[in-house]
């Protein structure tokens, strides 16, 4: 498989792995369930380091350091990237995606704090009013993932709804997440309308030779599913902290599931827009399934 000159060196990797011939049967399963582990990993990768800085400092920062500990985090997030970039372990496109989630994810940081959603109880010098810097990495590791994940796995999809459709559900549920404090909370109807948009839509995946199919709502499910597991760790790393925890740390409510669905949403529609819309018409695709 010939890789453009421009290739990261996991682009360069992974095409040798895909090259890997077995033949049908179980050792075929289980290098394409590994091989599938290994992409989901690579595409996790900021996330991943981000949250083992988050439990390791709060581990083992000391506690009378001269930069506190969130900056540690900032410095460290921008260390990672500049890092990866320059062993061509991700691409400048990727780090644009990385840096408009900073930017959106801020500007929700910044509304939900002074509304009282969440805090953040230590000190610091690297923030906007009462927000750490190191909080937009969090954002920007979703886009990240997102990002990667489409390009890894080749995504195609069945019965995509119409673009500005999609774009309108993420203007919704963004303004919601802002207007819910003085207005009703939509929230059931922006599902209702989730539902309805992407209902029919199937996500195509291609983890190694053939193409992987499944309901795209799913997919979402998933994405948010695992996001939860890592807010876990990140509130009990005391990275912040919602009202309910100023007394001691307890498993996030599982009705925040709800509104990483919804973020997971509006990720997906931004990231399909540098993907040229984000979807292939069913006739286009119909030689995959």
């Amino acid at each position: 498989m010939n890789q453009p000159t421009d290739a990261t060196r996991f682009a360069r990797i992974r095409g040798r792995l895909e090259a890997i011939s077995i033949s049908a049967g179980p050792a075929a399963w289980a290098f394409e369930f590994l091989l599938f582990g290994f992409k989901q990993g690579w595409a996790c990768l900021f996330g991943g380091l981000m949250l083992a800085l988050l439990l390791a400092t709060h581990l083992f920062y000391p506690s009378g350091a001269f930069l506190h500990r969130y900056d540690f985090l900032t410095l460290a997030a921008l260390s990672i990237q500049a890092a990866m970039l320059g062993f061509r372990l991700e691409s400048w496109d990727e780090a644009k995606v990385i840096f408009a989630f900073h930017l959106i994810g801020t500007i929700m940081e910044l509304f939900k704090t002074h509304a009282g959603s969440w805090i953040y109880p230590e000190a610091s010098l690297l923030h906007v009013g009462p927000v750490p810097l190191f909080s937009g990495f969090m954002y920007a590791a979703v886009g990240s993932y997102i990002a990667r994940i489409w390009r890894i796995f080749d995504f195609r999809f069945l019965h995509y709804p119409p673009v500005w459709a999609t774009m309108l559900l993420a203007g919704a549920i963004y303004v919601n997440f802002f207007a819910h404090h003085w207005l009703p909370d939509i929230r059931l109807a922006l599902f209702a309308a989730a539902v309805l948009l992407f209902g029919r839509t199937w996500i195509i995946f291609t983890p190694w030779r053939a193409p992987r199919r499944m309901p795209l709502l799913f997919g979402f499910f998933l994405v948010a599913l695992f996001i939860w597991f890592a807010e876990n760790i990140g509130t009990f790393a005391n990275a912040w902290t919602y009202p309910d925890q100023r007394h001691g740390w307890q498993m996030v409510s599982v009705a925040k599931l709800g509104s990483w669905y919804m973020l997971i949403i509006i990720s997906f529609v931004l990231v399909s827009r540098i993907h040229n819309g984000g979807a292939k018409s069913s006739d286009q695709i119909a030689h995959l399934i």
